[in-house]
């Protein structure tokens, strides 16, 4: 059973269990460095495939030997560029096996490694430069460093790059630091004496392994400063959740950006870990063919990607015959109630339920490879109806607690007992209270060493030991951690009144017209909204009615309003008085990375999105 207690002020601290297979996770525990664990694991695996990247229409590997003789070679090199313990190096690259090689290397010198995401812009890349120090500079591809190397004229501390693939002349005629190619570096750095093995040796737990720049939800992006003890827990809480599925010869799918703290320690460390083989998705338009393609038997990714794969579910659907769809909403119906009835399951429910396992489930599994034991959803929350569908589907669907500041994973749900309304149970080895206001407040050796640079955000973050993680939350009697609302997101209408935006956005999004959404209403009177069209149904309903295909002319244009408005009413009517939606504008474009409305990691960046239709939304207060 879990362990609670009420402290002196009251609050109640949750601890995790103690595991059923605490022996077999002293080895997470006995690891002095993330380096050191890999190195490890390539004794132990040799030449089996580590990391696969897909290369003229193939999949090629890297084996583990290569991995890390590549990663060794390069630390080598990086020492004679000048790079020290405690120094910085910034990673900036597309998911890749060179990407993982990189950061072995800059850790084992006992560097700090800085990712950054490719969708930056050179601005961005100046201020995380600047900001972190960092002294060298890896970079992949001729279009990635078109935006980097002009952020170094004003990043003073660089003194060189390496790239992964050739520029061009016109390219680097202006940069200011010596440029070598990834193949030099690797080659002069395998001809060095081993200067790399003691210095591995000699890093602890404590040491900080990388900074990772927050996405900037709601400003400047602050430098988390991350150990690899808190990287290795993540990996110990990983493995204790998995094991029950029984781990073997495990086949990962990588599709967000590893510059995110949720994939690099999900993604690639806890993989590693297991001595597992890590694919890297083209992207999404390709992802569920590399999935078909791989075999995973598990994926990390955030909710935005499951709601987009349930969307193209249900429109692959609409083209199928009456009778699969017919079948396909009865497995739904039962998989609903098996959930959340189960009491109420007939003897003819579980027998046509049964028989729904190979007529539908079967096929929904064959989608995405046939192997997959479990879809683990982080970094925001889940919509309910997503992982009811999911699960209803028979594909398992874990959802997890965590952020950058906590390495980042904090609680996830475990296979054997679903609650699909919460994050489940605390993982090993860290500890859960829940404060007076309700937030929930993180200690243990995952949380982070601090901000850089910054002592008195630290100091307002981390107080005697425990993260404030600005969401709040509570525990129930089973000791799985609910998250109601986060601090900052909270809207306060002008009567005083608390409403949860995620809530209303979540029954929005969940409209088969509506693709994305925002609502607003901070000090003000009642709740507004950004609605953005499901492009689908977009282009359908202008082929419908007669229009042309332009969503910035068509959200101004009356008849889709009107579409619009019945949306929201039908929305309304599930929603409490104060949580409705009054009013609406229609967005010109998609939130999208691009356009800075929403993060890598597919999260809107509210302040964004509020500061582009301030005006808008300010006028639906004064219409009639």
């Amino acid at each position: 059973m879990a362990a609670e207690a009420k402290s002196n002020d009251g609050t109640l601290t949750h601890t995790a269990p103690r595991s059923r297979n605490d022996a077999l996770l002293q080895r997470y525990r006995a690891y002095r460095s993330l380096p050191q664990m890999v190195i490890e694991q390539a004794e132990k695996q040799g030449d089996r495939p580590c990391l696969w990247s897909k290369q003229g229409g193939e999949w090629r590997p890297f084996t583990y030997r290569t991995v890390a003789t590549q990663a060794s070679a390069l630390a080598r090199r990086l020492q004679a560029l000048g790079i020290k313990p405690g120094d910085r190096v910034a990673l900036i690259s597309e998911n890749r096996p060179e990407w993982g090689i990189a950061d072995v290397a800059i850790m084992s010198v006992g560097a700090a490694t800085v990712p950054a995401y490719i969708t930056n812009t050179p601005r961005d890349h100046e201020y995380i430069l600047t900001h972190s120090g960092a002294r060298g500079v890896i970079v992949s591809t001729a279009q990635i460093a078109k935006r980097v190397l002009p952020a170094l004229a004003n990043a003073p501390e660089v003194r060189f790059v390496i790239v992964m693939e050739a520029l061009a002349a016109a390219d680097t005629a202006q940069c200011r630091v010596p440029i070598e190619a990834w193949s030099v570096a690797l080659s002069a750095g395998g001809g060095l004496p081993d200067t790399v093995s003691d210095c591995v040796a000699r890093l602890k737990r404590q040491d900080m392994a990388c900074i990772i720049y927050t996405s900037g939800t709601g400003g400047t992006p602050k430098g988390v400063m991350l150990s690899h003890g808190a990287i290795l827990t993540n990996c110990l809480g990983a493995y204790d959740l998995l094991l029950k599925f029984g781990l073997s010869d495990e086949v990962f799918l990588s599709f967000l950006p590893l510059s995110h703290s949720y994939e690099h320690s999900a993604g690639l460390y806890f993989p590693l870990s297991l001595g597992a083989q890590i694919y890297y998705a083209e992207g999404v338009e390709q992802l569920v063919a590399n999935m078909a393609e791989v075999k995973p038997t598990i994926m990390t990714a955030v909710p935005r990607l499951y709601e987009s794969m349930q969307r193209r579910v249900v429109q692959g659907l609409q083209k199928q015959s009456a009778t699969k769809q017919a079948f396909f909403r009865k497995a739904l119906a039962l998989g609903r109630k098996r959930y959340e009835a189960p009491e109420r399951l007939s003897f003819l429910d579980r027998a046509v339920d049964a028989l729904l396992d190979s007529l539908v489930r079967k096929k929904v599994a064959a989608r995405f490879g046939g192997r997959l034991k479990a879809f683990v959803s982080g970094g925001a929350p889940l919509n309910y109806e997503v992982g009811l569908f999911f699960n209803a589907l028979g594909v398992v669907m874990l959802q997890g607690y965590g952020q950058t500041e906590s390495a980042p994973v904090v609680s996830c749900n475990p296979p054997e007992k679903i609650k699909i309304h919460t994050v489940g149970p605390v993982c090993p080895d860290v500890e859960v209270r829940i404060a007076d206001d309700g937030e929930i407040l993180v200690r243990g050796e995952l949380v982070m060493l601090g901000y850089w640079k910054d002592p008195a955000a630290t100091a307002a973050a981390v107080r005697d030991g425990w993260l404030h993680t600005g969401d709040i939350g509570r525990l129930d009697g089973d000791g799985y951690l609910q998250i109601t609302d986060r601090k900052k997101d909270i809207i306060v209408l002008s009567g005083g009144d608390n409403v949860a935006p995620a809530r209303v956005e979540g029954f929005l999004t969940l409209q088969p017209e509506i693709g994305q959404t925002m609502i607003y209403g901070d000090k003000r009177p009642h709740l507004v909204a950004i609605i953005v069209p499901e492009a689908e149904w977009l282009k359908r309903w202008a082929s419908e009615n007669g229009k042309r295909l332009d969503q910035k002319a068509l959200a101004s244009d009356p008849d889709l309003k009107k579409a619009f408005a019945a949306v929201v009413e039908r929305v309304n009517a599930d929603l409490s008085v104060l949580e409705r939606v009054k009013r609406f504008v229609i967005a010109t474009e998609p939130f999208s990375i691009d356009n800075g409305m929403m993060t890598p990691t597919m999260k809107v960046r509210r302040h964004v999105v509020r500061d582009t239709y301030r005006e808008q939304l300010e006028g639906l207060y004064g219409a009639g």
